[in-house]
């Protein structure tokens, strides 16, 4: 009996009050969300879960009464609609999602892209592990069946007999569209290369700094990779002989990601290759099991930082405009390890360097994502200030160093009238 389904086969599916749960990025299914949006005069208050959603829709955009979308993380089809206050955004640490999922929600179902069917009768679920792949055997799956999927290995995979069903849809997947590395951003990363050691294992974040990082990584050697997201610049290290995951304590020899995020030579380079391993946010990103890397050298992005070292993260002048996602966990995770290290890189200044990121105290409404306890160092074009394990005083002081310098001598002389330095 064939478990391919008709549009309203789908759609009979979905009971009342159902909590349906999406993947990152290309794991969200387009085919079942445009059929759940096109019968949603059929359905009853339907929520549907989600961190990073990809596409603008309406029942996103509040417009179809009987869906709800829940989000973990925003994104550029969300941050306008959170802002409006027609959606919810739940708080999370990545790794705890599953388990968030599983204590809030119904789990009615999961409905994700997969690979292909194999001649053994699996799918994968290729770029994706996620907080999704927690719930094989326990959740039912639909499937949206894509060939431009990749077929990748880990703990990924789903057997037809352990799905309610499946649609095709094939379709290019979303690349990731990163600006250019610049001039400061090839000065952070310089500031970082010197502390990475051959046989480090990586934790690299999205955006440009962490590009201009893999960048200058070519002529290191035994390097490994234990990262939530995979970027796109892994492939040419593999390629340049830099990364072989030897010297790994957990997983040797592999490159271990929960999500893959990139360019189609991403996508190429993870399909159908055994050295990769997606495996679920719940091992990845769990602080402890970060912490077994003894070597492990984390790499992530904030917005501003206070003389406290406090990074918000999440928010960009008090207005929401992401999430915590994996920050914490790895800033946690390295904290516990041997040789862990821990950087969180910005530029000194925005608005064409109108307004320091470092500040005295962060901008009103902001979020605090990686709290002083937890900060190891900052960086800026301006060099690393080394905050874990000194006063109050002396990452004022490091920090304001690091600040540019048109805003040091305001910064010294908050620091010292509200009691920071002497």
């Amino acid at each position: 009996m064939s478990k391919q389904l008709s549009p309203k086969q789908f759609v009979d599916l979905i009971e009342p009050n159902a909590d349906l749960i999406i993947p990152i990025a290309n794991g969200e299914p387009i085919r079942l969300l445009d059929l759940l949006e096109e019968h949603a005069a059929q359905l009853n208050n339907v929520k549907i879960h989600q961190m990073l959603a990809l596409r603008d829709r309406a029942y996103i955009r509040g417009e179809l009464e009987q869906l709800r979308h829940i989000s973990y993380f925003l994104s550029g089809a969300t941050r306008s609609v959170y802002q409006q206050a027609k959606m919810d955004l739940i708080p999370n640490n990545f790794h705890e999602m599953p388990r968030l999922l599983q204590k809030t929600t119904n789990l009615s179902m999961v409905m994700t892209v997969a690979s292909p069917m194999d001649e053994h009768g699996y799918f994968t679920f290729g770029t994706q592990a996620d907080y999704v792949a927690e719930f094989v055997g326990k959740v039912p799956f639909v499937l949206e069946v894509n060939e431009h999927m990749p077929r990748t290995f880990g703990r990924n995979q789903i057997h037809i007999s352990q799905i309610a069903g499946y649609v095709e849809h094939h379709a290019p997947l979303a690349e990731e569209q990163v600006g250019a590395i610049s001039e400061k951003d090839m000065k952070i990363a310089s500031s970082i290369i010197g502390d990475i050691a051959d046989g480090d294992t990586l934790q690299i974040g999205i955006g440009s700094v962490p590009n201009a990082v893999i960048s200058m990584l070519k002529d290191h050697r035994h390097l490994g990779i234990h990262t939530e997201m995979l970027p796109d610049g892994v492939a040419d290290l593999v390629n340049s002989g830099a990364i072989d995951g030897t010297r790994k304590y957990t997983n040797p020899g592999k490159i271990v990601a929960t999500f893959a995020f990139g360019s189609k030579n991403l996508y190429d380079f993870i399909d159908g290759n055994p050295a990769v391993e997606m495996l679920p946010v719940s091992q990845v990103n769990d602080p402890r099991e970060i912490a077994k890397e003894k070597n492990i050298v984390s790499i992530n992005a904030t917005t501003e930082v206070d003389l406290y070292g406090q990074c918000a993260s999440e928010t960009v002048g008090g207005k929401y405009y992401s999430s915590s996602g994996g920050q914490v966990d790895f800033a946690r995770g390295v904290r516990f390890a041997e040789n862990g290290k821990g950087y969180i890189c910005m530029p000194s200044t925005a608005k064409n360097d109108s307004l320091s990121r470092i500040k005295l105290n962060l901008s009103p409404l902001s979020v605090v994502t990686t709290g002083k306890n937890d900060v190891d160092n900052i960086v800026t074009e301006y060099g690393i200030a080394r905050l874990h394990g000194v006063s109050i005083a002396e990452r004022a002081k490091r920090l304001i160093s690091i600040a540019h310098p048109k805003f040091r001598d305001e910064l010294m002389f908050d620091a010292k009238k509200n009691g920071f330095l002497l």
